[in-house]
C-alpha cells in the first residue's frame, strides 16, 4: 500500500460501461482505472439498458480502482458520477426502476418530440424556455413515449430521473441532479413567461431508491459535522433557472417526482449511505458531488469553463459524435442544444448519432480492420453512415446510404468514405455551433482556433487524419483518455474543499496534449457530401 494521501474518484458511467478514476486529489495524478460492461438491449430504434447493472457496475469498478491504486480505502475522500445523458429512469414506489432506462440513442420517441414541439408553439417557443427544441433524443419525448406506449408504467411512477441522478442517489439518498444534465431533459430552462422558476425543495423531498431511514439518518448525522470533508449540505435550488411549469403541465409531469437542482456539479450532495459504503468497499466519510452528465464532465476535464477556456471548440469521437464550447451565451439555433454547463456558464452542444460504432461496423461488413480506409471522395464515393437513424441534421428514421460505387471500387475506399461522411456530419454541426456562439468560423482568428479532439475516435490514425483533412484546422488531442471521469474527479475534489473544478482540472493539466498541425482542407470531398446529402434528405433520408 502507498502512503495514505487524499483521493478522489471520479466515474463515467457511459452507454457502453463504467470507467472508474481514482485521482490524487492535490497534484491530479491518476492512479489507477478500473472497468465494468453495461448491456444495452433493444432492437430497431430500440435501446434500453438496466440501470441496476449500472449500479452492479460502478460498484466493481470503483473496487477494481481502489485496489490498482494501491490506497487504502479510508483515503478516499469524494466521489462523484457524470452518466450518458438524457437517459429516462423512472422508479416505482420502492425507489427501484419499474423497467429498463430508455437510452439516449432510443428513437422510438421521435414522432413525440415532433408532436411535443408543435404542442408548445414551434421550435422558436422551446428555444425560449429551455433552449433547446425536442428531439427524438431528448427526455420530455422518452417520457411521452413512455405515457403512450406504457401507461401502466408512467402512471405508476415515483421518480424520474437521469442516469447520473439514479446513480448519485444511490450513493447518498438524496435525489438531486445539476444544471448540465437537468438542461438536456426539455422540461428544465429559465422559467415561464409568467417569470415562475418552479423552484425545487432541498436534497430529501425526494429521497428514494430504497434507502432506509436508519440510512438518511446516519448519513444526516455524517453531514452535519461539516468538517475537513466540506461545508454541510445546502438546500438546492435554481435560481432563475429551473423545471418549467408550462412544460410539465403539457408533458403531464408532476414536479415533485423530479430531483432537486443543485447551484453546480461540484456542490456537496451528502455522504455515503451505509448500504452505498458496502457496495462500494468505502468509508461513510466520503463525500458525495451532485455530478452532471458526460459532455459537461468532459468539458471540466478539458478545462473549459468560466475559470478555464471559453469559446474553444471541442469535438468528441465517440458511439456518437459531439461537438460543444464552453460560454457566456446561450444560442438559440433549433439544430442545437442549449446545454447549461455545472459551472454556470453554458455548454451549447451538437449531437450526432452515428459516429465511431457506426463506421466500425462498416469495417466488419467490408471485412477490414478499423485502421484500414483509403480517402473515399478519391474515388467519388459518399457515405452517409447514419445506421441509427441521425440526430443532426434531424434525421430519425434515416438509414444508411452509399453512393458512387464502381466495379473498380476498392472496400477501403468505401471504408474511408464511412469515416468522411460521419467526420462530415460532426463538423458541420461544429460550423453551426460556432455560428450560434457570434463566432465566423471562416474568420482566420476563429479558424485557427485548435480543436481539441477526445473520445475513442480521437486514438485512431484514421479518425484524426479525416477531422484534419475535412477541417483544415489544427488539432490538440489530450494525452489524458478518461476525460468524463477525469472531470467528475475535478468534480469530487471541488465538492471536498470547495475549490473552482475547472480551475482543479486546469491545474492538473489533464487537458494537455500533443498538437497536430493542420492540413490543406479538402473542399471537394465536403462539397461531394453536402450535395449527397441536399439531394438525399427529402427522398431517401427521411
Amino acid at each position: 500500500m502507498r502512503t495514505s494521501r487524499s483521493v478522489v474518484i471520479g466515474v463515467d458511467s457511459s452507454t457502453q460501461s463504467t470507467k472508474a478514476v481514482a485521482v490524487d486529489a492535490v497534484t491530479g495524478e491518476l492512479l489507477a482505472v478500473g472497468r465494468a460492461p453495461h448491456t444495452v438491449t433493444g432492437t430497431g430504434g430500440a435501446r434500453e439498458s438496466d440501470p441496476e447493472e449500472w449500479w452492479t457496475a460502478l460498484g466493481a469498478a470503483v473496487r477494481a480502482a481502489v485496489r490498482g491504486a494501491g490506497v487504502p480505502a479510508d483515503s478516499v475522500t469524494g466521489i462523484a458520477v457524470a452518466g450518458q445523458q438524457h437517459g429516462l429512469v423512472t422508479l416505482g414506489a420502492d425507489g427501484r426502476p419499474l423497467r429498463p432506462a430508455l437510452l439516449w440513442n432510443d428513437t422510438r420517441s421521435a414522432p413525440q418530440a415532433a408532436a411535443l414541439a408543435a404542442d408548445l408553439g414551434g421550435p422558436e417557443a422551446w428555444l425560449e424556455r429551455t433552449g433547446s427544441v425536442p428531439v427524438a433524443s431528448m427526455t420530455a419525448a422518452k417520457w411521452q413515449w413512455l405515457r403512450e406506449h406504457e401507461p401502466a408504467h408512467a402512471a405508476a411512477t415515483t421518480g424520474v430521473r437521469l442516469p447520473h441522478d439514479y446513480l448519485t442517489e444511490r450513493l447518498t439518498g438524496h435525489a438531486v441532479t445539476d444544471p448540465g444534465d437537468a438542461s438536456g431533459t426539455c422540461w428544465y430552462g429559465n422559467g415561464g413567461a409568467d417569470g415562475s422558476t418552479g423552484a425545487h425543495a432541498s436534497p430529501g423531498a425526494n429521497e428514494t431508491n430504497g434507502t432506509t431511514d436508519a440510512d438518511r439518518a446516519q448519513g444526516d448525522a455524517y453531514d452535519a459535522q461539516g468538517d475537513a470533508y466540506g461545508a454541510p449540505d445546502a438546500a438546492y435550488d435554481a435560481p432563475g433557472d429551473a423545471y418549467d411549469p408550462t412544460i410539465l403541465n403539457l408533458l403531464g409531469l408532476d414536479e415533485a417526482l423530479l430531483p432537486a437542482v443543485a447551484p453546480t456539479g461540484a456542490a456537496r450532495v451528502g455522504t455515503l449511505t451505509a448500504a452505498a459504503a458496502e457496495a462500494l468497499g468505502l468509508p461513510r466519510t466520503v463525500v458525495v458531488a451532485a455530478g452532471t452528465g458526460d459532455n459537461m464532465a468532459a468539458a471540466v476535464g478539458l478545462g473549459l469553463g468560466g475559470a478555464g477556456l471559453l469559446d474553444h471548440p471541442v469535438v468528441s469521437l465517440g458511439t456518437s459524435g459531439t461537438v460543444f464550447a464552453a460560454t457566456r451565451t446561450r444560442p438559440d439555433r433549433p439544430g442545437l442544444a442549449g446545454f447549461a454547463g455545472t459551472d454556470g456558464t453554458y455548454l451549447p452542444l451538437g449531437c450526432t448519432l452515428n459516429c465511431t460504432l457506426a463506421v466500425d461496423r462498416f469495417a466488419t461488413l467490408l471485412g477490414l480492420d478499423r485502421e484500414d480506409a483509403a480517402p473515399g471522395g478519391a474515388g467519388g464515393v459518399v457515405v452517409l453512415p447514419y445506421l441509427d437513424g441521425e440526430r443532426t441534421p434531424d434525421l430519425p428514421h434515416a438509414a444508411g446510404l452509399v453512393t458512387g460505387l464502381r466495379h473498380t471500387t476498392d472496400p477501403r475506399t468505401i471504408l474511408g468514405a464511412a469515416y468522411e461522411g460521419a467526420a462530415f456530419t460532426v463538423l458541420r454541426a461544429l460550423d453551426e455551433l460556432l455560428a450560434a456562439c457570434g463566432l465566423d468560423p471562416k474568420e482566420p482568428a476563429v479558424r485557427d482556433r485548435p480543436l481539441r479532439l477526445i473520445g475513442g475516435g480521437a486514438r485512431g490514425r484514421a479518425w484524426t487524419d479525416t477531422v484534419r483533412r475535412l477541417s483544415g484546422r489544427p488539432l490538440v488531442v489530450p494525452a489524458a483518455g478518461e476525460l468524463v471521469a477525469l472531470g467528475a474527479a475535478a468534480l469530487a475534489a471541488g465538492a471536498v474543499t470547495g475549490e473552482d473544478p475547472v480551475a482543479l482540472a486546469t491545474a492538473w493539466g489533464t487537458g494537455a496534449g500533443e498538437v497536430l498541425p493542420p492540413l490543406a482542407r479538402d473542399t471537394e470531398t465536403w462539397d461531394r457530401i453536402s450535395g449527397v446529402l441536399t439531394a438525399a434528405s427529402p427522398a431517401l433520408l427521411r
